[in-house]
């Protein structure tokens, strides 16, 4: 697997509050990248290090073997970024925006972003700051496509946007994806919308990352158990327990692996991606619990 970003021990603090802890991970090349995770999970903290708008505290990040923040000049012509709240200038035009981005952008494409604009009925002459909010957002991704950039990163672009324009910004970002090959890195807590554009699946969570996998992969190892009381402590030397509950008559387990069952009365259940993001998002939410339990008992 070609790395397109790496990511070790990388950390951001502000303040005593860390917004990224820990941070080790290696993205791959020519994937669509689903990155998922809670609001203040550290998912734009981890983005803005990638461009580098940040300073890391601690680790490196390398983006197409540059570190941002050091080597800028190496690594904004290679990547493209929409910031959440969509900063066009709202007094230009779309035409405004695409001239200045001709004149900024080596390998600038006009007539991608003008021929995806027009299909879209997205009027070029008026001023963006009065147009609707998909049609803001297909402004945003179509100059960030315009530029023909090796990683295209998008930090919840779904979030203001209504069922519709929702629709309508997916397929043009499954068409876009299809014809460059480009790396996407997708920022959302919308899982379901996700699943229909990525392929691969980084979890964060209380600013560590939680998971990183094949979003195929994930989908075949992990599973729901569901059967009589039974010794944790057992069934963790099988699989790799993400979460589990027990009550007096059941036990529930998300489990991620393929071993044997413990019991032929236990029952095994296919799991959604967004059951699965829940699983650890769960599991990190007890974590963080257990320490400050830990503290109060004290």
């Amino acid at each position: 697997m070609t790395a397109i970003a790496e990511a070790d021990n990388l950390g951001k603090r502000y303040g005593a509050r860390w917004g990224l802890k820990g941070c080790t991970l290696s993205l791959p090349a020519g994937r669509a990248i689903a990155l998922v995770g809670p609001n203040g999970a550290g998912k734009t903290t981890l983005l803005q290090l990638m461009v580098g708008l940040l300073r890391p505290t601690e680790g490196a990040v390398r983006v197409c073997g540059h570190e941002p923040f050091k080597q800028p000049a190496d690594v904004l012509p290679r990547v493209a970024f929409v910031a959440q709240d969509q900063p066009l200038y709202s007094n230009f035009t779309a035409e405004d925006l695409m001239t200045l981005g001709a004149h900024l952008n080596r390998r600038w494409d006009d007539r991608l972003v003008r021929d995806r604009l027009r299909q879209l009925r997205v009027p070029l002459d008026r001023p963006v700051g009065r147009l609707s909010g998909g049609q803001r957002a297909q402004v945003a991704l179509g100059l960030s496509l315009a530029k023909q950039a090796d990683i295209v990163i998008l930090d919840e672009p779904l979030a203001s946007l209504d069922p519709l324009a929702r629709q309508e910004f997916l397929q043009t970002l499954m068409e876009a994806v299809t014809e460059s090959g480009a790396t996407l890195i997708l920022s959302s807590h919308i899982v379901d919308e996700l699943e229909r554009v990525c392929d691969y699946l980084v979890i964060l969570a209380t600013a560590r990352v939680q998971l990183t996998i094949a979003i195929d992969e994930a989908l075949d190892t992990h599973k729901k158990l569901t059967g009589p009381p039974s010794d944790l402590l057992a069934l963790s030397s099988i699989h790799d327990v993400v979460v589990a509950s027990q009550t007096p008559r059941q036990m529930t387990a998300v489990v991620k692996g393929s071993g044997r069952m413990l019991d032929p009365s236990w029952e095994t259940h296919a799991m959604s991606l967004q059951e699965i993001v829940l699983a650890y998002l769960t599991r990190s939410r007890q974590e963080e619990a257990e320490p400050a339990a830990e503290l109060a008992v004290r």
